[in-house]
This record gives structure tokens, C-alpha cells and sequence, in this order.
């Protein structure tokens, strides 16, 4: 009983930032102990302590990068406990807890709010129950209607009961964005089926779009009311231009950059489905019509800076965010033009926003370059292949070159790292060192200092 008192104190002396970390380690542990079960795997097979462990980092990080081939590795029951690490990970620990809790008829407390207010990147921890309803609500309306539709579909591909299993585990994991397949081959088999790639993208899309943009879309959708005008926020406004621009010039860069190399002789509908797919897929997805390899060096780097920036905010990905990256962009031209103040859609942005946005970019450069010098030093890989590998772990994408199984213990570790900081966000990770106490109603003298 003592015991148990003294480590509830200590969670209780927590911050938000920091039991937020401790449930996704805590996720992580069960998640491993779960795909560790034997009879998750297929018969003879024996996974390492590392490879699970890895699994479950990538899994509970919605990442997708695996060291075991998935589809050889686990069995029916396998995929379906990797189905549902998938959707708790992909979700957020708080908003199922949250809906578990409200199931139990659990009161939501000022502290369980302001851990779903940390869990989903919100600002204020006003209406966060119902946001959490909402989130759950949409997100199971468009994985049913995803399932049934995939379900349907490929039963002109497998027997019913493959069929409907390929489209459950293919819409958990391109909803959640984690980038699992069953398949063995991603969704290579499917190259040539638009249909497929299509519900893939649009399911991609809503997974990183934001839970933000999706309740306000369906608000919108859902209005009777003519006289009651819906006004979209700033946030849905800056995450659905930046989000949607990114994938235009993400398409248009590929199909430039390949188009005298993998484009070479292929139709006009191959080519636009091709690099459309690409693009989308690292926002955060991590599934892929094609091997990645056959795409030249340029194509692989540009798309590792693709994954770099990730998804949106509050959403199933990983990366700076797609408004970080928008906010420093508006940023550099509006100091650059003797600006003072950056200006969106008739608003004025906060300078603790744009303040984090700043240090979320140095940061993740910092980590993802000390990454890169790290894994160059333990891995044999090319200086191309590392960087894509390490970008996309850190964006949760995970797309690969196929060096993922050739990884050291240590280069698996960094890669874990990443995953899981890329899953809680770099300010969650920062906040965790956050000192509590008062700070002083002082001020020391100022002095410039020479810049540039």
C-alpha cells in the first residue's frame, strides 16, 4: 500500500508534458509484451527482443518502418493486435483513454483535460471531452466506410475472408498513417489499380489532414442551419493550404525530377499516379506503389525533406508539422521585407507561436543531423540512405530503402528514439525539462549583438 501511495505521488508531481511521455512508454511496453505473445506470430517463428521492441516503437509511433517482413512474421491474431496498437497509437493515448474513461463513467477532471489539451497540441482545455467524442466519432465513420469499401473491393483479389482482412488491417493502417502492410509488398501489388490508390490517398489524407480540419469540415458539411454561417479557424484555413500545396509541389517536383529516369516511357495516368501517390504518402503514410529505390538520388532527397516537415498538427503524423513549417516560411519573407509582425487571413500570429515553430525547426534539424553523423559512423549505408531512413523515422512515415533490417542494435535504437519523439512532438519533449518555479520580476540590461 505504501508503495503503491508513493508512485502515485510521483505521478501526480508530474507535468502534463511528462505523463504524456510516460503513457506512450507505458503503451510501448504493453505493445511489446503483445506482439512478443507466440501466438501472434506464425508457426516457427521466433522474433529477437530487439525486433519486437522495434516493432512496437514503430507501431504505437504510427512509423511503419519494421525490421521483420509483417505479413511472413505474424498471424491472424498478430495483425489484428498490430491493427489495434496501430489505432490506439494513431488516435493518441489520452483521447481513447478519455472515451475509455467515459465509457466507465469516469468524471473528466481539470487534470485529465489538460493531458488530452497536451496529448492533441491544443491551447486551451476548454470543450477537450467533447473534442475527444468528436475525434473518435469521425475517425471509426471513416475506417468503417474505408473497410467496407477496400473489403468489397478485393474480393475480386482473395477469398472473402482475406478479402475483408486485407481491407480492415489496409484502412487502420492507411487512416493511422502507419504504413503496414500485409500484403508483403506495401502496396506494389496494386500499382496499376487506381481505385485502390485512391480510397489509400484519401484515407492517408484524413489520418494527417488534422482532427482539427476533420470536425470542422464535418461541421460544415453537417450544417442545416443556412441563417448560422460556419467560419473555418486560422489553424484549419494554414494546415489545409499548407497541406494541400505540399502534395501539389511534392507531385509536380517527382514527376520534373524523374521524368527523363523512372517516368521514361510510361503514360500520362502512370506518371500522375505515381508521383500523386508519392507525394501524399509522405506526408505520413508510409505506404507506396513502387520500391523507392528506382527513384534517382535527387527524387530520394527531396522526398526525405518531404517527410522532414510530416503531417499536421493534432493529426496521426509525425515532423515539424505542416503549420511549423508554414509559420517559418511566412516568417524568413515577412523579416526579409521589413516586417515585424506575420499577418494570415486578417490575423496576427502570437509570438509564442512563432517562437515555437522556430525552436521545433532548429530542434528537429539539430536531432535529425545528430542522427545522420551517428548512424554514419555505426552503419555501412550510403550518407543518402541514412538521411532518408532517419527523416523518416522522425516523420513517422515510414517509407524505406530497404536498409531497415541491416541496422545494428544501435542504429535501431537511434531509429526508435526518433519514432517516438517524432510520435509526442519535439515541444512535448522539450516541455518535459520544463523548470515550474516562479521566475523572477527582474530584468537584466539588454545589449545587441551582431547578427548575420
Amino acid at each position: 500500500m505504501w508503495v503503491k501511495r508513493k508512485s502515485l505521488r510521483w505521478l501526480n508531481e508530474l507535468s502534463p508534458f511528462q505523463l504524456i511521455a510516460v503513457y506512450y512508454l507505458f503503451a510501448v511496453t504493453i505493445s511489446s509484451i503483445l506482439i512478443a505473445l507466440p501466438v501472434a506470430h506464425q508457426p516457427g517463428v521466433n522474433m529477437a527482443f530487439i525486433d519486437i521492441l522495434f516493432t512496437a516503437v514503430s507501431a504505437v509511433s504510427v512509423t511503419g518502418l519494421t525490421t521483420v517482413p509483417i505479413a511472413d512474421t505474424f498471424s491472424t491474431t498478430g495483425v489484428f493486435i498490430l491493427a489495434l496498437v496501430l489505432q490506439f497509437g494513431g488516435i493518441g493515448v489520452m483521447t481513447l483513454g478519455t472515451m475509455i474513461w467515459l465509457v466507465l463513467g469516469k468524471k473528466i477532471g481539470l487534470k485529465e483535460r489538460r493531458l488530452i489539451m497536451t496529448d492533441q497540441n491544443q491551447t486551451s482545455f476548454q470543450g477537450m471531452v467533447r473534442m475527444v467524442q468528436q475525434i473518435i466519432l469521425v475517425v471509426l465513420l471513416i475506417e468503417l466506410i474505408g473497410f467496407l469499401t477496400l473489403g468489397t473491393y478485393f474480393l475480386g483479389y482473395y477469398e472473402p475472408g482475406e478479402a475483408y482482412l486485407q481491407g480492415f488491417f489496409g484502412t487502420i493502417s492507411a487512416m493511422t498513417n502507419g504504413g503496414f502492410d500485409i500484403t508483403g509488398q506495401s502496396l506494389i501489388p496494386f500499382k496499376d489499380d487506381y481505385f485502390v490508390q485512391f480510397i489509400n490517398m484519401i484515407l492517408i489524407i484524413a489520418g494527417a489532414i488534422g482532427f482539427p480540419v476533420l470536425i470542422e469540415v464535418k461541421q460544415y458539411l453537417l450544417n442545416n442551419n443556412q441563417l448560422q454561417t460556419i467560419q473555418f479557424s486560422l489553424f484549419a484555413k494554414l494546415t489545409s493550404i499548407t497541406f494541400f500545396a505540399l502534395i501539389v509541389l511534392g507531385t509536380f517536383v517527382i514527376i520534373l525530377l524523374e521524368f527523363n529516369y523512372f517516368f521514361s516511357g510510361k503514360e500520362w495516368h502512370e506518371i500522375l499516379f505515381y508521383a500523386l501517390f508519392q507525394s501524399i504518402t509522405t506526408r505520413s503514410g508510409g505506404l507506396a506503389t513502387m520500391d523507392i529505390n528506382q527513384f534517382t538520388e535527387q527524387t530520394q532527397l527531396f522526398m526525405s525533406s518531404l517527410m522532414f516537415i510530416g503531417a499536421s498538427p493534432s493529426s496521426v503524423g509525425g515532423g515539424i508539422r505542416t503549420t511549423t513549417f508554414a509559420l517559418v516560411l511566412i516568417f524568413i519573407l515577412t523579416f526579409a521585407r521589413g516586417g515585424n509582425q506575420i499577418r494570415i487571413f486578417r490575423r496576427e500570429v502570437h509570438n509564442q507561436d512563432l517562437n515555437k515553430a522556430v525552436v521545433v525547426t532548429l530542434m528537429a534539424l539539430f536531432l535529425c543531423f545528430v542522427a545522420v553523423m551517428a548512424l554514419s559512423i555505426s552503419e555501412t549505408f550510403t550518407l543518402n540512405e541514412l538521411i532518408f531512413e532517419v527523416t523518416s523515422a522522425f516523420g513517422t512515415v515510414g517509407l524505406s530503402l530497404g536498409i531497415t533490417p541491416g541496422l545494428t542494435g544501435f542504429g535501431k535504437t537511434v531509429l526508435m528514439l526518433l519514432m517516438f519523439l517524432g510520435r509526442i512532438g519535439i515541444l512535448t519533449f522539450l516541455f518535459t525539462f520544463q523548470n515550474d518555479k516562479k521566475k523572477g520580476k527582474y530584468h537584466y540590461p539588454k545589449e545587441r549583438i551582431i547578427i548575420g
